[in-house]
């Protein structure tokens, strides 16, 4: 298994992976149908990044890094295929995306998550995330908690 950036052959890949996962337990919003459908656009050409985990050619799992305003980045869209889920690969994503916001100067790094996701506040909480108050109504309805990170 691998890391690699995003190329624009992985955004059907990155859109995939994440619709899985949210509508296993959420439903599609707005936000994500205008994201995933064109993640180069949404994500990357603002100044974003997006990583994968590779596994014999298939992307398993990615996680983006949308540009703040700050020159900070928020966290988002990070999914793991349930055939790699329990293997490590959503610590590698976040190890990943903590060296790439350091290596474009970002001093912080920022996230929306549900409270139901146990898995994720875990590991969040295992790199030094930690709880804050919204400085702003999400756009998720499923996000209730917010939480950042200082670099």
């Amino acid at each position: 298994m691998q890391i690699v950036d995003y190329r624009p052959d992985l955004a059907t890949a990155f859109r995939t992976l994440n619709e899985a996962w949210i509508t296993q337990l959420f439903t599609l919003e707005a936000k994500d149908v205008e994201t995933l459908a064109d993640p180069g656009a949404r994500i990357i050409a603002p100044g974003g990044k997006i990583v994968f985990v590779v596994d014999g050619g298939d992307a398993v799992g990615c996680c983006a890094l949308m540009a703040m305003a700050d020159g900070g980045f928020e966290v988002a869209k990070m999914a793991v295929a349930d055939s790699h889920k329990g293997r490590g690969l959503g610590r590698l994503l976040m190890a990943a995306c903590i060296e790439r916001a350091r290596a474009a100067g970002a001093k912080r790094l920022y996230l929306e998550t549900n409270s139901g996701l146990a898995p994720a506040l875990g590991l969040y909480r295992s790199f030094g995330f930690a709880v804050i108050e919204p400085a702003e109504p999400s756009p998720y309805a499923r996000a209730d908690v917010v939480m950042e990170l200082w670099l």
